[in-house]
C-alpha cells in the first residue's frame, strides 16, 4: 500500500457530485404542465365535492355582514349579501365546470361524428358539412348564446347547448384531417376486404386511434368552453342569481369594487382564470405530442 503525503493534485481527485433532484424529460416548461395538470385535478375534486366541502350554506344571507372582510370562521369575508365567499365560491365550481364539461362533450361528439362521416363518405357529403360548418363559423359563440337565452330563456343549460353547436365546426374542422389520415392506412382497406362495416371499423378502430387528438382539444375546448359560460352569466343569461357560480359571483361583485369591496370579484375571476389557463396550457401540451409523433 502506497501513502502519500501532502496535498493530492486536484486532477487526480474525483469529487462527487451533488444530487439533482429533477424528475426525468421534465424542464421547466414540463413542471408547469404538471403544476397545470395538480391544479384542473383539484377543480375537479372542488366541483364534485364542493357543497360537502363548503363551510356554510351558500345562499345564507345577513345584511349585518355586507362586506365584512375575513374572519377566522369566514377566511374570505361576505359579499354584498352577507353571504360566506368561501361556501359561495366552493359551491359555484360545480356549476361553472359542469356547463363546461356539457359544451365540451357535446361538441366532441358531434364534431366526431361530423368529421368521420365527412372523411369516410367524401364528395358532396364532405361538401355539404364544410360548407355547413363555414356557416356556423360566422356566428360568434358569445352571440349563439345570447340568442339561445333569447329563444329558451336565461339559464345555464339553452347557453351550453348554443355554445356547443357554436364549438362543433371547430372540433369537426381539426378531427376531419386527422381522420383523413387515417382513412388512407392500409388497414383500412384490409378490414373493408375482410368484410366490415364502415361504423364497425370507425368506432372500433378508427376513432380510438385518434382519441389522444381528441383529448387534446377537449381540454383546449373546456377552458374556452368555461370562459364563453362566465361571459354568459356575467351577463345574466347564464345561471340565475342566487345560485352561486363564479360568472355570476364576478358580476355581482362589480358593486363591491364600486364601494372599496373587491374581494367577491376578485376570489371569483382568480378562479377562472387558473382553471382557464390550466386547461389551456395541459390542452396546448398534448397538442405539441401530437404534433411530433406525427413527424
Amino acid at each position: 500500500m502506497t501513502i502519500v503525503s501532502g496535498p493530492v493534485p486536484a486532477s487526480d481527485v474525483s469529487l462527487p457530485t451533488g444530487r439533482r433532484w429533477r424528475v426525468p424529460g421534465l424542464n421547466g416548461v414540463g413542471w408547469i404542465g404538471y403544476a397545470s395538470a395538480v391544479i384542473i385535478v383539484l377543480a375537479i375534486i372542488v366541483a364534485v365535492f364542493g357543497p360537502l366541502l363548503a363551510p356554510f350554506p351558500p345562499n345564507e344571507s345577513n345584511l349585518s355582514h355586507a362586506f365584512v372582510g375575513a374572519t377566522g370562521s369566514h377566511p374570505l369575508g361576505f359579499d354584498s349579501q352577507g353571504r360566506d365567499l368561501l361556501s359561495r365560491l366552493l359551491v359555484g365550481a360545480r356549476s361553472s365546470m359542469l356547463g363546461a364539461f356539457i359544451v365540451t362533450a357535446v361538441a366532441i361528439i358531434a364534431g366526431t361524428a361530423l368529421a368521420v362521416l365527412a372523411a369516410w363518405r367524401r364528395g358532396w357529403t364532405d361538401s355539404v358539412i364544410s360548407s355547413g360548418s363555414d356557416l356556423v363559423f360566422a356566428f360568434p359563440g358569445l352571440l349563439l348564446a345570447v340568442l339561445g337565452a333569447a329563444v329558451f330563456g336565461p339559464s345555464q343549460w339553452s347557453a351550453a347547448l348554443a355554445l356547443a353547436v357554436a364549438y362543433t365546426p371547430y372540433v369537426a374542422r381539426i378531427v376531419r384531417g386527422a381522420a383523413l389520415r387515417e382513412r388512407s392506412l392500409p388497414y383500412i382497406e384490409a378490414l373493408e376486404v375482410q368484410g366490415s362495416g364502415a361504423w364497425s371499423i370507425a368506432i372500433r378502430h378508427l376513432i380510438p386511434n385518434i382519441a389522444p387528438l381528441l383529448v387534446a382539444q377537449a381540454t383546449i375546448l373546456f377552458g374556452w368552453a368555461a370562459l364563453d359560460l362566465a361571459a354568459v352569466s356575467f351577463l345574466g343569461l347564464g345561471v340565475q342569481p342566487p345560485q352561486a357560480d363564479w360568472g355570476v359571483m364576478v358580476s355581482e361583485g362589480e358593486t363591491g369594487v364600486l364601494q372599496g369591496f373587491p374581494a367577491e370579484s376578485f376570489v371569483a375571476g382568480a378562479a377562472l382564470v387558473l382553471v382557464i389557463v390550466s386547461f389551456n396550457i395541459l390542452g396546448e401540451r398534448l397538442n405539441d405530442k401530437q404534433g411530433r409523433e406525427r413527424s
